[in-house]
């Protein structure tokens, strides 16, 4: 069943066009990454997909509804989340607290409820607490609960990151960049993490990422742009041997 499809969808800023035509079609539970050369127009397109800019034209499909010019909130309510190339968390809470915050998306509770801490809000409030703390299991964070997340080492903020994402309950999880500033090490568990993630909670996930390596062992289709055009689009070997990909890549002159 395709969870997200994009029509064509086109970003112009003035006269420059970021990205043109753009048509994406992802499945239930695939794992499928958009690459490019830096300034491909990859964070535009998932800019255009999670309501930060609304496509100039062309429409955007989740789970079969149009959601084409939607805000960031209204799509994350949809099941919908994403992580940023920039760790964005709240860095002066805590590991825990960071968790909470993405949850209030879905109470119910008002705040007369919540001032008097009334029933409906208790037993919502001991719904986040369950929550919180079977994600921070999953993610190995559960010794780290108080710490405030600045504290964190890289590769820790990365995973409560993408936690936060999981808590609002997505459908699709949308990564940006989640390799970036790994070690080695880092970059590893990340990629058997975003398997298992995958798999424990259901998703489908979109990645745009540069370290060839995560995208080859993960991905089931890629797609490649370059100057905001869709230059190719396959499986991870038909990516690696297109000769275009590699022009795109390396700077090859065609007519050399």
């Amino acid at each position: 069943m395709t969870l997200l499809k994009t029509n064509a969808i086109t970003m112009q800023f003035g006269g420059l066009t970021a990205v043109s035509e753009l048509s994406l079609d992802i499945a239930q539970g695939e794992i499928i990454a958009v690459i490019g050369p830096n300034g491909a127009g990859k964070t535009t397109a998932f800019n255009m997909i999670t309501g930060v800019y609304k496509p100039t034209q062309g429409t955007i499909e989740f789970a079969g509804k149009n959601i084409t010019g939607l805000k960031p909130h209204l799509i994350t309510k949809q099941g919908m989340a994403r992580t940023f190339q920039n760790i964005r968390l709240f860095k002066d809470l805590t590991v825990e607290d960071n968790l909470f915050i993405a949850q209030h998306l879905h109470l119910n509770a008002n705040l007369y409820q919540a001032m008097f801490r009334l029933p409906g809000y208790k037993k919502e409030e001991k719904h986040i607490l369950e929550k919180t703390a079977f994600l921070l299991e999953k993610v190995g964070l559960s010794n780290l609960a108080k710490e405030k997340s600045s504290s964190l080492p890289y590769g820790l903020q990365r995973k409560l990151e993408i936690a936060r994402a999981l808590a609002t309950d997505p459908q699709l999880l949308l990564l940006d960049e989640p390799a970036a500033g790994m070690n080695p090490k880092e970059t590893e568990d990340l990629t058997h993490f975003i398997k298992n993630i995958r798999d424990e909670f259901d998703l489908t996930i979109l990645l745009i990422e540069h370290h060839m390596q995560v995208v080859m062992d993960i991905s089931k289709r890629i797609y490649v742009l370059d100057y905001g055009v869709t230059i190719a689009e396959g499986t991870p070997m038909e990516i690696q041997n297109n000769e275009r990909v590699i022009q795109a890549y390396l700077g090859v002159d065609e007519d050399a």
